[in-house]
């Protein structure tokens, strides 16, 4: 396992890149860190972290909040008004785990199909034609990478495609870009460049970046205010937040550039686990998602969590036929050979 994990050496975690712990850098950075209080003269290393993430995501203004939930949330609260529609692939993160966004907003999110991640156009268009619900549509969302998808990245011409048809009637587009640095080493093209597709985009810090909290949402310096206001209202306003912040400054400047070394774990891991016969598949993933059909095992997902945990591999269930394995800089090639080990040995059991 790489060095820095602060990780039980015994276990294999693959359960998501949520684990990853902060750097030895981000810890320098923390201790260092100028703070002020964010709920009254602001936090200087919050708004330096507010800044630069800005600048990185090509936008005029950003805003950090605790967790991307709330991002995609304030991004809603911002542009949305109650009883209005929000237009998603119907597997979008923010339509399948973030439901209680409708619940505070008063929005509807409706789901149209898709095919890895991407929204059908054609469906898009109807839903856009006058008529064709009796809600306004008053945003239509993206996600990328795409976490049901299997970590599979928008095309920037799909999202171009999406923004050309929003913007034409005047509809914001926001981005749920909790992975967004992991597509953009995908596509090797700058954060940048594809929100550049997007009105409004949230990230997060916390998962393949691996600072140990927050978000930024970025966007209009209007709505980037708007959302400010907002979040004070909702309890996100936090006081000597520049401990965090500091970590999220490292997260973004500094921690992008490796996320292709996770994708490549991700398909050594991949690659390997099909080795083991025709009974157990895995994706082929772009970034660091892998999901392995169980269907030919003859047994479901909550047993294979479980013996595989006693082998020391943690990992989740995603429906009752299929699990979710994600790779981060704390898995190495010695822990995909432990995991594929594990798998196998379960496998002959089954």
């Amino acid at each position: 396992m790489p060095e820095e994990s602060g990780m039980r050496p015994d276990v294999v975690d693959l359960r998501s890149d949520t684990v990853t712990r902060p750097t030895e850098a981000m810890y320098e950075r923390m201790r260092e860190a100028p703070l002020g209080d964010d709920g009254l003269e602001g936090d200087p290393t919050a708004r330096a972290l507010e800044v630069t993430a800005a600048h990185i995501l090509g936008k005029e203004a950003g805003l950090f909040v605790p967790s991307c939930t709330m991002a995609n949330l304030l991004a809603i609260l911002a542009q949305v008004q109650r009883s209005e529609q929000i237009l998603l692939e119907a597997r979008a993160h923010m339509v399948n785990t973030e439901r209680g966004a409708a619940t505070f907003t008063g929005t509807f999110l409706f789901g149209l199909p898709g095919t890895d991640g991407a929204m059908d156009l054609n469906q898009l268009e109807d839903a856009l034609r006058p008529g064709a619900s009796p809600l306004r549509t008053a945003m239509v969302a993206l996600e990328t990478s795409h976490n049901a998808a299997g970590g599979a990245v928008l095309p920037l011409l799909h999202m171009a495609a999406v923004a050309g048809l929003a913007w034409t009637r005047g509809i914001p587009v926001h981005l749920d870009g909790a992975r967004l640095f992991n597509a953009a080493a995908h596509l090797e093209v700058t954060p940048a460049e594809i929100a550049a597709q997007v009105d409004t985009v949230s990230l997060c810090l916390s998962k393949g970046l691996s600072a140990p909290a927050g978000a930024i949402l970025a966007g209009p310096a209007a709505v980037i205010a708007e959302a400010r206001r907002l979040r004070k209202m909702l309890g996100g306003t936090q006081r000597q937040i520049g401990i965090l912040a500091a970590a999220g400054l490292e997260a973004v400047t500094a921690m992008g550039a490796r996320l292709a070394e996770d994708h490549a774990t991700a398909r050594q891991l991949s690659d390997s686990l099909n080795t083991l016969g025709p009974r157990l598949s895995a994706s082929h993933p772009q970034t660091n998602i892998v999901q392995i059909d169980l269907t030919g095992t003859g047994r479901d997902s909550a047993c294979w969590v479980d013996d595989l945990e006693a082998a020391g591999i943690l990992t989740r269930p995603l429906g009752e036929r299929c699990l979710r394995l994600v790779t981060h800089r704390h898995i190495g090639s010695s822990d995909v050979a432990r995991a594929v080990a594990a798998f196998r040995t379960c496998l002959a059991a089954a």
